[in-house]
This record gives structure tokens, C-alpha cells and sequence, in this order.
């Protein structure tokens, strides 16, 4: 994570989470992250409604140049496959993401943002919304009057327990080399000169 926004987030989500894989919806105060709401929204987890937007701030609005709530989340991807699998892996693995995020204007102008997305549960059911959040990584003079048309996902890293939980590989010791016994053996290919 890039941007001291996304850190503070994350880290704000992990502890309402405490030992749980995510937070509930209810556990998350506005308030506490009053500084980081201009780029924060809520996705509502309806694949048929094309993940809706339950809130989202000012600031990302003012990127698109129109309110987003009520909204679906796809159509405001140039490329729909690649986001919508990742939401499908998100809701499938109770795990979160953070990406790198290019944004396009319809004059060609480009822009880097930092997005988060983070699994909440709501009324029992584990997952059923996402908190995110979608922070440019520079405020070029056009953000806010040129509006950004599409976006499309790049790089990407998965972040929360499930993820923290898994161990790295261990590697073993190669085994000792009895004495007397060359280390290298070179043994003739069968090509002739």
C-alpha cells in the first residue's frame, strides 16, 4: 500500500475486524475515518445488479463528475472481466485487495489511483458488502472538470488474514554429501567431435 489513506483504512478495518475474518457494516464508524471519506465508498455484493454503490464520497464522485450512489460498480470499467473476477474472489475468500488503478479521461489524460477493497458482513451474512476506497496518487488541475470515463485494473495484491495466515515455504537443507564422493559428476553426452 502506497498511499498513507489506504494504510490508515486497512488498518481501521482490521481492528473492527479483531479475530474475525471482516468486520460487520455496524462496526464501522464514519466518524473515525472522517479524513479518508472523500474517497471512500461501499459496494453492495448483487452480481445481477452489477455490485451497486451503497455511498461514496465527494472526491470520487467529483472524479466521475456525477453521483455514484445507486449505481453499479462495473460500468465505470473499460475492462469488466478482470474486476468482476476479482470481486467474485474477494466474496469467495473473505480476503481483501489492493491495486493499482489507471483512470482515463474521454481527452486521453491518464491518472494513477490506489484502490482498496475490503469484505463487511451485514445481518449475518459473511460478506455482503465491500468497503473501498479509490485515491488518486496526484491531483492533476483536470481532476474534477475533465471526468474520468473508464478505468481499468492493473497490478494487484490480495491483503487481510486469510492471506497473512499462509505461511511462506520453507525450504529444506540439501542433504549432506558423503565424504570421499566428488560433489559434481560430469557424465559423457554421447556426442562425438
Amino acid at each position: 500500500m502506497k498511499l498513507a489513506s489506504t494504510r490508515e483504512l486497512f488498518a481501521y478495518w482490521d481492528r473492527c475486524r479483531g479475530d474475525r475474518p471482516a468486520p460487520d457494516r455496524e462496526d464501522i464508524e464514519p466518524g473515525a475515518i472522517r479524513r479518508l471519506l472523500g474517497d471512500v465508498f461501499m459496494l453492495d455484493l448483487e452480481p445481477g445488479c452489477g455490485h451497486p454503490f451503497r455511498l461514496a464520497g465527494t472526491r470520487l464522485c467529483s472524479a466521475f463528475g456525477r453521483e455514484l450512489k445507486g449505481t453499479p460498480f462495473f460500468p465505470l470499467w473499460t475492462d469488466v472481466g478482470p474486476i468482476r473476477d476479482l470481486i467474485a474472489t474477494l466474496t469467495d475468500e473473505t480476503a481483501g485487495a489492493v491495486a493499482s488503478v489507471t483512470g482515463k479521461n474521454a481527452e486521453g489524460g491518464l491518472l494513477a489511483f490506489e484502490m482498496l477493497l475490503l469484505p463487511l458482513g451485514h445481518r449475518g451474512r459473511m460478506p455482503a458488502r465491500i468497503l473501498g476506497s479509490l485515491a488518486a496518487r496526484e491531483m492533476p488541475w483536470w481532476l474534477g472538470a475533465k471526468p474520468i470515463t473508464g478505468l481499468r485494473l492493473e497490478a494487484l495484491r490480495f491483503v487481510g488474514p486469510t492471506t497473512d495466515a499462509v505461511e511462506p515455504p520453507r525450504f529444506a537443507a540439501p542433504p549432506a554429501q558423503p565424504s570421499g564422493r566428488p560433489a559434481l559428476v560430469v557424465y559423457d553426452g554421447g556426442r562425438g567431435r
